[in-house]
C-alpha cells in the first residue's frame, strides 16, 4: 500500500435515505487529494518516455500537459472507490447494489488544493430480527413409485437416448426445431434478439400447450408450432411479466417470429435397447434402476416441499424493508439461484426453463418474498456459521453430472463458462440453513395427492387476492 493510500481517511457521514437505502456524504481532505494526484504524476513521469527525452526524464510540466486530464479522471476515480469501500468498512454496511448519484446529481471533480466532497446513495441489506424457528410445523407429502411412474421414465429415458431424423414436418410434441428467431417487443421496428439457429422444442402432451421462448412462458406454444413444418414462418405473442430481470421487457408484449429451418424426430428406444444401452442387460433391470432412481428423485422433491413451506413461514413470521429498487442484478441471481436448486433436484434442463418462465411470470409480491427469503437466509447463515466447502460444491456437481449421465468435470466446466458457481454455492448454503431449521421442526406425514390439492387452493387464493392466474400444482 502506497502512502498515499495508507493517508487517505476521509469524513463520512451516513444518513437513511429511504427503505434499506443510505445516502453516504464522504470529504477527503484537500492534502488528501494533493497527495494521491502527485503520487500519480510521480508514477507516471518515472515511466514515461517521451520524444527527446529519456525514460522518466521528461519535465513536470511536460507530463502533466501530456496525460493531466487522464491522471485527473483515474485519481477521481479511486477517491470514490477507496472512499466508499473505507465508509463500507467503518460503518459496518452491507450493500447490495452498487453506489449512484443522487438523482439529478452530477459527479464532483477534484482540483489541488481543495477538499474532493461526493454524496452517493447505496441500497444494503434490510434490518431485521429473525424468528424462533424451532419446532415449526411442516407436511411432508409422501407418494409410492408406481409402475406408471417407471413407464414414463422409461418413456422420457427413450427419447433421451433416441435416434434423431431429419424431418420436415407437420410438427407434433417433443420434436426439435432449430429457428432463425427474432423478438420484438412492444411496436419497436428493431429487434432486441436476433439469433440464427435457435433451438424451439415442441411441448410434450403433458405440458397441456406451455412452453418458454426466451425464457418467456408462452401458454399456448403447442397450437403455434404442431402442424406446421419446414419452411414456415411462425408468428408468436405473448406478455413478459412484470418483473422480468430485464427492466426494458417488464410488462411489454413480445412477438416472436420463428422461422424454421431444419427439424428433428426423436424416434425413441424400445426398453430393451435401453436397457442394452445404459449397461443393464434386461427390460427388468431397466425397471428397477428407473424405481430406484425415481424414489430418489422423489425424496428430493419431497424435501424440497419441505423446504418451501419453511421458506414461505419465515417470510410471513418477520416484516421489514426491502430495498426500493428490484434490480436486474438482484433478480437475476434469485432466479439462477432457483435454476441450481432445481437441477440438484434432478428436474430435465428444459422442465427448468419452464419453471423458470413461470418464476419471472409471478407477481410482485412473490417477487419479493423471493428477495425478502434471500435476506433472511443469508442473516441465518451468517449468525450461524454456515459455510459451503469445496467438497460439499463438488459432491453437488458429481450430483448433477450423474443425473445427466456425463463426466463431472464437463458439468464444471459448464458452471464456470457460465458464471454460475457462485449461484450454485449460494443454493446449497440456503438449503443448508433450511435444513437446519427442519432438524427441529414437528413434520406429518400427508398424502402427496391431498398436498397437490392444498397446493392449488392456496395458488388460487394467492392469485384471486392478486387479481392474478393460478398456476397448476406440480406433481
Amino acid at each position: 500500500m502506497s502512502n498515499a493510500t495508507a493517508e487517505l481517511a476521509p469524513e463520512v457521514k451516513v444518513e437513511d435515505a429511504g427503505p434499506a437505502c443510505k445516502r453516504i456524504t464522504i470529504t477527503v481532505p484537500a492534502q488528501a487529494v494533493d497527495a494521491r494526484i502527485e503520487s500519480s504524476f510521480g508514477n507516471i513521469q518515472s515511466e514515461a518516455q517521451l520524444p527527446g527525452f529519456r525514460k522518466g526524464k521528461a519535465p513536470r510540466h511536460l507530463i502533466e500537459r501530456r496525460f493531466g486530464d487522464g491522471v485527473i479522471q483515474e485519481t477521481r476515480s479511486q477517491l470514490l472507490s477507496e472512499s466508499f469501500s473505507k465508509a463500507v468498512e467503518k460503518h459496518k454496511l452491507r450493500p447490495v447494489g452498487d453506489p449512484t448519484l443522487p438523482e439529478g446529481a452530477t459527479a464532483p471533480e477534484i482540483a489541488r488544493g481543495k477538499p474532493f466532497s461526493v454524496t452517493l446513495e447505496v441500497e444494503v441489506a434490510p434490518e431485521f430480527t429473525l424468528p424462533k424457528t424451532d419446532g415449526m410445523e411442516v407436511l411432508r407429502p409422501v407418494f409410492d413409485i408406481t409402475d406408471e411412474h417407471v413407464a414414463a421414465e422409461i418413456r422420457r429415458q427413450g427419447y433421451r437416448f433416441g435416434t434423431p431424423e431429419r424431418i420436415t414436418g407437420p410438427f407434433q410434441a417433443l420434436d426439435r426445431l432449430l429457428c432463425d428467431a427474432k423478438a420484438w417487443k412492444g411496436g419497436e421496428s428493431e429487434p432486441f434478439f436476433n439469433m440464427d439457429r435457435a433451438l424451439v422444442v415442441v411441448p410434450d402432451t403433458m405440458d397441456e400447450g406451455k412452453g418458454a421462448l426466451l425464457g418467456i412462458l408462452v401458454d399456448d406454444l403447442s397450437k403455434h408450432l404442431e402442424g406446421r413444418k419446414v419452411g414456415d414462418t411462425i408468428e408468436v405473442k405473448s406478455k413478459a411479466p412484470e418483473n422480468h430481470e430485464r427492466e426494458d421487457l417488464r410488462g411489454q408484449t413480445i412477438r416472436f417470429e420463428l422461422k424454421v429451418t431444419d427439424a428433428d424426430r426423436i424416434e425413441p428406444l424400445p426398453p430393451a435397447t435401453l436397457a442394452e444401452r445404459l449397461g443393464v442387460e434386461t427390460e427388468e433391470n431397466l425397471k428397477g434402476q428407473v424405481r430406484l432412481m425415481l424414489e430418489r428423485k422423489r425424496d428430493a422433491e419431497q424435501r424440497g416441499a419441505e423446504r418451501e413451506q419453511v421458506a414461505r413461514k419465515l417470510t410471513e413470521l418477520v416484516d421489514f424493508d426491502l430495498p426500493a429498487r428490484l434490480s436486474a442484478s438482484q433478480m437475476m441471481r434469485s432466479l439462477e439461484m432457483a435454476r441450481m436448486e432445481l437441477l440438484q433436484r434432478g428436474v430435465e434442463a428444459e422442465q427448468v426453463e419452464t419453471r423458470l418462465a413461470e418464476m419471472r411470470g409471478a407477481s410482485e409480491t412473490d417477487t419479493k418474498r423471493r428477495l425478502k427469503l434471500f435476506f433472511m437466509l443469508a442473516r441465518i447463515a451468517e449468525e450461524q456459521g454456515v459455510q459451503v466447502s469445496e467438497a460439499e460444491l463438488n459432491g453437488r456437481i458429481a450430483g448433477m453430472a450423474a443425473q445427466r449421465g456425463v463426466p463431472a468435470a464437463q458439468v464444471r466446466g459448464d458452471l464456470e463458462k457460465a458464471g454460475r458457481l457462485n449461484d450454485l454455492a449460494l443454493s446449497i448454503r440456503e438449503q443448508k440453513v433450511l435444513d437446519r431449521i427442519l432438524d427441529k421442526a414437528t413434520l406429518t406425514d400427508i398424502p402427496a395427492e391431498k398436498w397437490n390439492e392444498m397446493e392449488e387452493q392456496r395458488r388460487q387464493g394467492d392469485a384471486k387476492a392478486k387479481g392474478g392466474k393460478s398456476g397448476k400444482a406440480k406433481g
